[in-house]
């Protein structure tokens, strides 16, 4: 069984992510291919699609989102992400009881006594005239009936739980500070969320690890598992297996992947990369050693934004005062922090709409 080292595999995750070379695909495939961008900050995909695609314009994903063609939903670890709109139908329902037992995990006793069927049939009941409300107001509209929880936990178990649901335009488009107004997602799509299919072998669980493989692999169960945040994979795996390849990493575990995926060679040059915050090239997986130092690897965890430089996470960086602020973890050789000032500059041009291209390199 071949070995793959960190290295081999850092190459392979930038390839998938589309961190070797900038595409020329369209946005919304782009965002197909990545199975989704963590989003609960709701600017951070702009810098993520930027460092990914060739010319990319923030108003190409305002587009997607006033359009409906992408949508912003709670899904993979009941964190927000920005999917297409049919993987958000297609996916919703295979995630629906992880997402509900993380909501009731979470406030275990806050929510003592609620039974989510009944919070569910009472809220699509409150949505079913198409208006779109916040989290308190439809809280304030079932409140009557559930009167004891508290608000916060209430409400993120009908929105993060039990009730499909989607944040609205203007909530992250370019340059907004909306808050968060959430409507049905069959409502705004116009499209009911199918019924999970009543098949031991997981057909929907199947389509994700071949959607996953394609996009972070070579992987194992655990990163899986560590990026959808659902536990009952097993058979889906098994169902595909055949179909896959396997390797080993340097910590002896096993790794799956599609056949034909690329894995480049280990020594294939790897340009300077921002990263926005909880950008899943990180993390996509459950050892993310492949791309980050055990040192630094809470730092994507914490929201902070990743440089990346020869293939693994070197340093944060921010935008500060119109410039693309850059603390790297240890000194930069002349040619790295060459390669950061004229990629950083380029962000800081994107950022700023043009008005800046200034980059502060700190010391380490």
């Amino acid at each position: 069984m071949t070995l793959l080292t960190p290295r081999a595999l850092g190459r392979a995750t930038l390839a998938r992510q589309l961190l070797l070379d900038r595409t020329a695909a369209p946005a919304a495939d782009v965002v197909a291919h990545l199975c989704g961008m963590q989003a609960q900050e709701p600017q951070e995909p702009f810098t993520g699609l930027w460092s990914r695609v060739r010319d990319f314009r923030p108003e190409t994903l305002d587009g997607l989102l006033t359009g409906r063609e992408l949508v912003r939903v709670p899904l993979m670890r009941r964190t927000i992400h920005l999917v297409t709109a049919d993987d958000a139908l297609a996916w919703r329902a295979r995630h629906d009881a992880m997402l509900r037992q993380r909501v009731l995990t979470t406030y275990r006793t806050e929510l003592a006594g609620v039974d989510p069927d009944e919070l569910a049939a009472a809220a699509h009941a409150v949505m079913a005239d198409g208006e779109p409300r916040t989290l308190a107001e439809l809280v304030e509209a079932v409140s009557d009936r559930w009167p004891e929880p508290p608000r916060r936990a209430l409400g993120e178990l009908i929105v993060g739980g039990v009730l499909p649901t989607v944040q609205l335009p203007p909530r992250g488009l370019w340059g907004s500070r909306a808050g968060v107004r959430n409507a049905t997602l069959s409502g705004w799509l116009g499209r009911e969320v199918p019924p999970l299919p009543d098949d031991p072998a997981d057909p929907v669980g199947q389509t994700l690890v071949r959607r996953y493989l394609a996009a972070f692999g070579p992987a194992a169960s655990a990163d899986l598992r560590a990026w959808c945040g659902l536990a009952g994979l097993p058979a889906a795996v098994k169902a595909v297996q055949d179909e896959l390849v396997v390797f080993r990493d340097e910590r002896g575990r096993e790794l799956l992947d599609l056949p034909d995926a690329p894995r480049p060679d280990p020594d294939t040059p790897a340009p300077v990369r921002f990263l926005p915050s909880f950008d899943n090239a990180i993390l996509g997986y459950q050892d993310r050693s492949r791309i980050v130092d055990d040192a630094h690897r809470g730092l994507s965890v914490a929201g902070e934004r990743a440089l990346l430089v020869d293939g693994r996470v070197a340093g944060v960086w921010t935008l500060s005062d119109d410039a693309v602020a850059v603390t790297p973890f240890c000194p930069l050789s002349r040619a790295e922090r060459a390669g950061v000032t004229e990629e950083g500059a380029a962000l800081a041009s994107f950022l700023t709409g043009g008005t800046s291209d200034r980059v502060r390199v700190a010391a380490p």
